[in-house]
């Protein structure tokens, strides 16, 4: 992974975009010869799964950053749907169709799925050191609030880039969730399909 001096990963998602391009022309020249089904199981394989790898650093990123990895996505489903890029329809197909979400939503699940880990006891270890439940806080574990698992968010003394660190942000997506998500008797597969209702109903 290639980061950039002033930490805008710029350098990295231009790298990562143009992989994406290129698979997808490699993808367009035999799109005849695929169903629908065959072409989304090769994108994923190529294309999306780039996307979505470690895209937790993305995470309060400028808007010109996600813009240029959506780009992408919306290519890969036009890929999967053959239509062109002028065509209509593409985002319904996207969402509906397709139950991909845009780039952002994905970081937010990423970041959410990340927290769930840690509670569960399915995340890296070094990850614990920056997560204390509310509950095991002296000045609020008598407060209501310590009683449906939320986090505390540490304080960030650099605005721009310490709110984009996983122990800010993956909390705070996490203590927006709903009681029900932040439950530990929530499984996984349940949590995963709840919350991505939840991002897809922002469309």
């Amino acid at each position: 992974m290639t980061f950039s001096s002033d930490l805008t990963l710029e350098k990295h998602v231009s790298k990562t975009c143009a992989a994406g391009f290129y698979w997808l022309r490699q993808l367009r020249r035999i799109q005849r010869l695929l169903d629908e089904e065959s072409a989304a199981t090769l994108v994923h394989a190529f294309v999306t799964s780039q996307i979505d790898y470690c895209n937790a650093i993305y995470a309060g990123a400028p808007k010109t950053i996600t813009d240029k990895l959506q780009r992408v996505l919306n290519a890969a489903a036009r890929v999967v749907s053959d239509t062109k890029k002028f065509d209509r329809g593409l985002s319904r197909f996207l969402h509906d169709k397709l139950h991909w979400l845009d780039v952002p939503e994905r970081v937010t699940f990423k970041l959410g799925l990340m927290t769930y880990r840690y509670m569960h006891g399915q995340a890296p270890r070094y990850l614990a050191d920056h997560i204390k439940p509310a509950i095991e806080v002296a000045s609020q574990h008598r407060l209501r609030s310590a009683n449906r698992h939320r986090l505390i968010v540490p304080r960030c003394r650099l605005n721009m880039y310490g709110r984009r660190a996983f122990p800010v942000a993956g909390l705070t997506v996490w203590n927006s969730l709903p009681d029900e998500l932040r439950d530990p008797a929530c499984d996984i597969d349940s949590f995963k399909q709840f919350f991505k209702t939840i991002l897809f109903s922002q469309y």
